[in-house]
């Protein structure tokens, strides 16, 4: 049997003006989702995704009902956002930490993760982060195109590549913890670990500190730090822990509906107009084809194989094809952001003008998002200051 003990805590940070982190955790499960999207669209974003994992986690505790709990969020965070105007663009991050039940009866440790929220194990006064960040600065340190000191000042490395209620498919990374008692893991928001070192983690989270006492130190730290962001932490110290017999590592994708295929039988007809023609014929004609179709079909992709952001009625709009167009595929716009093309810094606003490229859907929202974000931080904002410490079951409060 796998027990651990929790606490938690929020805030606000000292440069937001609400918090949009949602958290939640009580003996079996814990989560910390953090929003994303204005007019307080991220707050919704997050709030709804913990209500989910939690509803789901209640009816089915196994890793597939945790799963599939995820693509629920994701579903109806999409759906919220369709049905309110003021909700477009919202999304969030989500980090899971479960006791799921596998067929033997067993309850282990499971990760799901989505974002760049991020999971620490903390063991003997070292700190392992088992997490990825699913942000387009690691995705490029993982390919080798920055270093990790680089990407901790990039300009995108608040720019996630996965969210909920980005797109209709989502991927989550699923893993099974290699725990043992007396581990401590750390869930949190980007708003703590951009702000904190590895060492002052290990020094303010671990044994025998206790744990609330730790998380309130986590916040307070980050908020020294800068606070520029909104802070959460949850923190599980393990009394006792059984491993699952079969480990998973995995990042499972949403699973496609089935496909209805159809078949007729070849007329006799049909039939005897194919013998009509030659071996010669049907392979010229067959080389033509494919040369036509072939050619059309990489004219659509390149013209249509990236997307750019453009002012677009005073708002900054997401446009997918080739800025000039390519031939007589043109430009089309496919979003609009709620977010002003004139609230942005002069750099940024310039930039606009030329239009910014972005590969995907996904990425031109983000980036219209932390282009946003970075006008607001460099706006005169009085600092808040407000510290939540939690030691109950839920804890979810607003980010902005």
């Amino acid at each position: 049997m796998t027990r651990w003990r929790y606490a938690a805590a929020t805030d606000t940070g000292l440069v937001r003006g609400t918090n949009q982190d949602a958290i939640f955790v009580d003996s079996s499960l814990a989560i910390v989702a953090d929003g994303m999207g204005g007019h307080a669209a991220g707050e919704v974003a997050s709030a709804m995704t913990v209500d989910r994992v939690y509803e789901g986690f209640l009816e089915d505790q196994s890793i597939e009902g945790l799963h599939r709990a995820i693509e629920v969020a994701n579903s109806d965070v999409l759906q919220e956002a369709r049905d309110d105007p003021n909700h477009f663009g919202m999304g969030t991050t989500v980090m899971v930490v479960g006791l799921t039940r596998d067929s033997s009866g067993v309850t282990s440790p499971t990760m799901f993760h989505v974002g760049d929220s991020r999971l620490y194990q903390l063991r003997d006064g070292a700190l392992r982060q088992l997490s990825e960040d699913h942000s387009v600065a690691e995705e490029w340190v993982r390919m080798g195109r920055l270093t990790p000191d680089e990407a901790l000042t990039h300009p995108r490395r608040h720019q996630l590549t996965r969210g909920v209620g980005v797109e209709e498919t989502i991927d989550i990374d699923v893993m099974s913890i290699n725990a043992q008692p007396g581990d401590r893991l750390l869930l949190c928001s980007d708003g703590l670990s951009n702000e904190l070192s590895a060492d002052t983690i290990v020094e303010l989270a671990s044994p025998p500190v206790p744990l609330d006492d730790a998380v309130y130190q986590l916040v307070e730290a980050a908020k020294q730090s800068g606070g520029r962001d909104n802070i959460s932490a949850i923190l599980l110290e393990l009394d006792e822990v059984d491993l699952a017999a079969r480990p998973i590592k995995r990042t499972l994708g949403t699973t496609p509906p089935p496909v209805a295929v159809s078949s007729r039988p070849t007329s006799h007809r049909a039939i005897r107009r194919n013998r009509w023609l030659t071996w010669r014929l049907g392979v010229a004609a067959g080389a033509t084809i494919f040369v036509v179709v072939a050619f059309f079909f990489i004219l659509h992709w390149y013209a249509y194989s990236t997307f750019y952001l453009a002012p677009e009625n005073g708002v900054i709009g997401v446009y997918q094809g080739q800025p000039s167009g390519v031939l007589w595929y043109k430009p089309e716009l496919v979003a609009s952001t709620n977010f002003s093309s004139h609230q942005l810094r002069p750099a940024d606003e310039a930039s606009l003008q030329d239009t910014i490229s972005e590969p995907s859907l996904n990425a031109a929202l983000s980036y219209a998002s932390y282009l946003h974000a970075a006008w607001q931080a460099s706006q005169s904002v009085a600092p808040t200051t407000t510290t939540t410490t939690t030691l109950v079951t839920t804890t979810t409060t607003k980010k902005g």
